[in-house]
């Protein structure tokens, strides 16, 4: 017999984890997460609390997971005609959801995530996605582009009282886009 590596898509240990990624999204809905415990997600749950701490470790690295999932995006990122628009559209969108309170909680617990690239090969993959739409235009790197648009704004989101000012994100994609 053979021994089977990983989860099966759709079996008993999916549907414990979404059960329990459910009861946190609805928890940090009805209540401050400084107030969100594992006792309270696992009854929310229907599992016990050990069931939680063997899969994740602790409430902190659970709440990483939720957030990791909830980053992963929707759709490819929005097709407006030209490299500058699709950038600027893309990260428009990104520091919108990520400057909100939902989304300055998610930036806080990815940083403990036990997987610290998963978040940057996101962010990649959608940078991706827009820069293989032009072909045959001269453009950057997707880490030119993380390190001048996205790295600003992930540091106002949660350094500073506000977030990047849209202007000025505009600027530096200009400066990213220039060769």
């Amino acid at each position: 017999m053979a021994i089977r590596e990983g989860l099966r898509p759709g079996g008993r240990s999916a549907r414990v984890q979404e059960s329990i990624h459910s009861a946190v999204r609805a928890l940090l809905e009805e209540q401050d997460r400084a107030t969100v415990t594992v006792p309270q997600i696992a009854a929310r749950a229907g599992v016990t609390p050990s069931t939680i701490y063997r899969r994740w470790g602790d409430l902190s690295a659970l709440l990483a997971d939720v957030a990791l999932a909830r980053m992963q995006p929707d759709s490819e990122p929005a097709n407006t005609g030209s490299l500058r628009g699709d950038v600027r559209a893309w990260a428009e969108q990104y520091l919108d959801e990520m400057s909100s309170e939902p989304g300055r909680n998610i930036l806080r617990d990815v940083q403990s995530s036990p997987t610290p690239g998963f978040c940057a090969a996101l962010i990649g993959a959608q940078l991706q996605t827009i820069l293989d739409r032009y072909p045959d235009q001269p453009k950057p790197s997707v880490d030119r582009l993380i390190n001048l648009a996205v790295a600003p704004s992930v540091f106002r989101i949660l350094f500073s009282k506000a977030p990047l000012e849209v202007e000025e994100l505009h600027r530096l994609i200009e400066i990213a886009l220039s060769q």
